[in-house]
């Protein structure tokens, strides 16, 4: 070890950090609004990703085939829940939601899978696909559920987490793939060297925090989020929209996911099950700030990536299990801390 290999290593720490910050942001927002663990986290990155290389290889992903899909099952949901009082324009809104936007998403992919577009392009429609997935996912699952305790949910995601890894299976095979790299520009600051790849990942990470901030802090559905994450009940009284509220949160989140895989994948290579362990680090992230703190959760996902970076240089074998054991202390500090509650009596 010495002062280069150190700064190698923390560079790299930073950067793997930056994308565990924005999944673990992206945890934290939707356990705030909906009270779910988003364990389907990682399969937003791995659609994201292999969406992405999908496009930009001229193939149709199949992640655009489950987007209508789920449309479908969230549109005939919808009819179900309003059959009592079916107006024209609520159908007609739900069918336009449901069914045209998927369907139009659906046919722009395949049209121009074959054409080989622009980076830009082929990004806008990896991001479309997978938050059609998100809003889906929200109304088929967790909406009907909304009441329902935290370890029903949890139950929940985690048979969310196994239907979309198997999905990924199906539509991407086994076989990992990458994509090309958004920017190909680079420098060098004395001995460390910075890719055109590795600035977009902190640009991008930067732009999410300062976006967020300003989302929560100045719009109208910022303030209904924070007022959902607060008080449920309260929102609801007041007019909120708490399923809106869900449903904006699972969109930002898809989108962050998305975001996080299609930065990873030109730089390592991807396979259907990858982002899972992707998402438990920015998961840890997301613990150790409480499932509540966006600051503390940022500043938890660089420890952890600066904690990765290190551990691969000392012990690569132990790199997982070291990154892991950061939750240890977190949670035994925690239930130190918390309020001794009495059980409940018959």
């Amino acid at each position: 070890m010495n002062t280069t290999i150190m700064l190698f290593l923390v560079q790299d720490g930073i950067t793997n950090g930056a994308i565990y910050a924005l999944l673990g942001l992206a945890l934290v927002l939707v356990f705030a609004v909906t009270r779910v663990i988003l364990i389907p986290q990682g399969e937003f990155v791995t659609y994201g990703a292999l969406t992405y290389a999908s496009l930009s290889s001229g193939q149709v992903p199949g992640t655009a085939r489950l987007a209508v899909a789920m449309g479908i099952v969230a549109f005939c949901l919808d009819l179900f829940a309003g059959r009592r009082s079916l107006h024209p324009r609520l159908v007609g809104r739900a069918f336009a939601i449901n069914i045209i936007l998927p369907v139009v998403i659906f046919a722009l992919t395949s049209w121009l899978a074959g054409r080989h577009p622009p980076i830009a392009v082929n990004i806008a429609l990896s991001l479309s696909i997978v938050a059609a997935i998100g809003v889906f996912l929200y109304r088929i699952v967790f909406q009907p559920l909304a009441h329902t305790s935290v370890l029903v949910l949890l139950i929940a995601s985690v048979g969310c987490h196994l239907a979309l890894q198997g999905f990924g299976l199906v539509f991407f095979g086994a076989e990992g793939q990458r994509g090309p790299t958004i920017a190909d520009v680079a420098f060098t600051l004395g001995p460390l060297r910075f890719t055109g790849q590795s600035i977009t990942v902190y640009a991008i990470t930067i732009a999410f925090i300062v976006g967020l901030w300003l989302f929560f802090g100045l719009t109208l559905y910022g303030k209904a989020l924070r007022a959902t994450a607060i008080n449920r009940l309260g929102a609801r009284l007041v007019g909120i929209r708490t399923t809106l509220s869900g449903q904006i949160a699972f969109l930002l989140a898809s989108v962050i996911g998305a975001i996080s895989g299609i930065l990873i994948v030109p730089i390592t290579t991807l396979y259907y099950d990858t982002g899972f362990l992707i998402g438990l680090k920015g998961f840890i992230a997301a613990i150790i700030g409480g499932l509540v703190s966006y600051p503390l959760t940022a500043v938890a996902a660089l420890v952890v990536g600066t904690v990765e970076a290190f551990s691969s240089f000392y012990a690569s074998n132990f790199k997982e299990v070291i990154v892991f054991t950061l939750i240890i202390p977190v949670l035994l500090l925690r239930s130190l801390a918390a309020p001794a509650v009495e059980e409940e009596k018959d």
